[in-house]
């Protein structure tokens, strides 16, 4: 298997448990990798023959924006969720970062995998 990433997607949202936090929009940062098989687009240089990263960010983009979950462990769930379900991505690594969250540090978050990861 091959990956496709993303890194640093960053996008505004609603998360965290404090009622200061439901009030306002906080920017995220999203690192995916997903297993995939680029042989055909790689023969091919077609893009309808590959796991487009644009069209999985403005998926992500499109869900996470309207989204309000109070844990990052939420979010990361789901996020993995429509990226295997709606992509049919066998393995996803994702590593969400919410900036900011704990005074002096640049960043506290997450890392999931989810699926068969690749050989």
């Amino acid at each position: 298997m091959d990956i496709v990433f993303i890194h640093d997607l960053q996008i505004e949202t609603v998360i965290g448990i404090y009622d200061w936090e439901r009030k306002i929009r906080q920017t995220i940062s999203l690192d995916i990798e997903m297993a995939t098989d680029i042989s055909k687009a790689a023969k091919s240089d077609d893009i309808e023959d590959t796991l487009s990263y644009k069209t999985v960010a403005k998926r992500l983009i499109e869900f996470i924006e309207q989204s309000e979950f109070e844990l990052v462990e939420a979010l990361a769930e789901r996020i993995c969720s429509i990226v295997m379900e709606e992509f049919s991505v066998p393995w996803v690594k994702l590593t969400l970062h919410k900036p900011g969250a704990v005074r002096g540090s640049k960043s506290v978050g997450v890392i999931i995998e989810r699926g068969t990861r690749p050989a």
